[in-house]
């Protein structure tokens, strides 16, 4: 008698070269993950060889009734590591019957800063640290913390360990290890601040690609949970008072940043964002008031500042870049439920294509 485990786990390639690619897409509120799954007759690498394939629009909150087809272009493959084997992961935008993209695909601005030849040029890294909290499925209450109460106030629980400390260290730990499987640049991860709170760093990514690896990782957390039985949360202040908030502190550097002389490029770009500080904010994420503050390692909302390792900065450089003259700077404003596509983009816009 086979188990469920045995079938879930059955190896395809003993039998057939057909392999199982599921398609992963955003969904209308901009930060729901959307996928399904279909057979492909073998092996396919190259993501603009794989079929297209449509959904129901109105069923996302992104088309009406009447008219609710929306077409999916595949745009990036992953290997899958629940279905493993050769199934793969597709990362998808999406685009009316006739080839206009839905308001809600913000992949398709960035691929057009992306491929702009000047920033081709620049070969824009981005590293990611993407912040979130482990909730209680059926409470929505951090995992880790009393019902109905709270636990002592932070310090120990950073980077912490031990059973009052580390809470949900096997999800953390499940999701680093798929994402290196699947090819994600996945390049560390760490307990955070506030008790049931952790972080995952994604990159240095080249470009688009740096969306889409944050976004299939965030795809990954939440097949992850759902296994798990508790609900991960984006929402970049999710405890209310004395408590950190959740954020997606974007690394950033450009070639001419990581050249000789490149501290003076780097100060150059910070000026541009300071004065486009309000384009950027309004951008970076839904509820981003709630967090920056100017307290629990923030800057306030509404002032634009920068320091060499300053947390309470709005944009940081770090000591070794200060002292080598060149390399990156962080940008401290995203909030964890910032759209990849769209600050990676703005940012390489901002401090390349734009003349102020």
């Amino acid at each position: 008698m086979s188990l469920l485990s045995d079938l879930i786990n059955l190896n395809l390639s003993d039998t057939t070269d057909k392999i199982i690619a599921e398609y992963i897409w955003i969904g209308g509120s901009g930060m729901d993950l959307r996928s399904k799954a279909r057979t492909l007759n073998g092996v396919v690498s190259d993501p603009h060889k794989l079929p297209k394939w449509n959904y129901d629009g109105s069923s996302t909150g992104q088309a009406p009734g009447e008219d609710s087809e929306v077409i999916l272009y595949p745009q990036a493959i992953f290997k899958d590591p629940f279905r493993r084997g050769n199934n793969i992961l597709v990362m998808c935008d999406a685009y009316t019957p006739a080839g206009e993209p839905i308001p809600t695909n913000k992949r398709y601005n960035a691929a057009k800063i992306f491929s702009h030849p000047d920033v081709v040029a620049e070969e824009p890294w981005y590293g990611i640290e993407q912040e979130y909290t482990l909730l209680q499925k059926d409470l929505k209450w951090p995992i880790g913390w009393p019902v109905g109460g709270y636990p002592g106030p932070q310090g120990p629980y950073y980077c912490g360990a031990g059973a009052d400390k580390a809470f949900g260290r096997d999800v953390v730990d499940s999701h680093y290890k798929a994402c290196l499987y699947a090819g994600i640049n996945i390049s560390g991860i760490n307990g955070e601040v506030m008790p049931g709170q952790w972080e995952f760093q994604v990159g240095p990514s080249v470009g688009i690609s740096a969306g889409d690896e944050l976004w299939v990782a965030r795809y990954i957390l939440e097949r992850i949970t759902e296994i798990a039985g508790v609900v991960v949360s984006f929402d970049p202040k999710p405890i209310a008072g004395d408590w950190n908030g959740a954020g997606a502190h974007t690394n950033y550097s450009t070639k001419s940043m990581r050249n000789d002389g490149g501290f003076e490029v780097i100060k150059k770009a910070i000026g541009n964002l300071k004065l486009r500080h309000k384009e950027h904010i309004a951008a970076y994420g839904e509820g981003n008031e709630r967090r920056l503050t100017g307290r629990h390692e923030t800057a306030d909302i509404n002032t634009f500042s920068w320091g060499v390792a300053n947390r309470g900065a709005s944009v940081r450089v770090g000591r070794d870049t200060e002292k080598a003259g060149k390399g990156y700077f962080e940008d401290r404003r995203p909030a964890s439920n910032m759209d990849p596509y769209v600050v990676t983009s703005m940012i390489a816009d901002t401090t390349i294509l734009w003349k102020p």
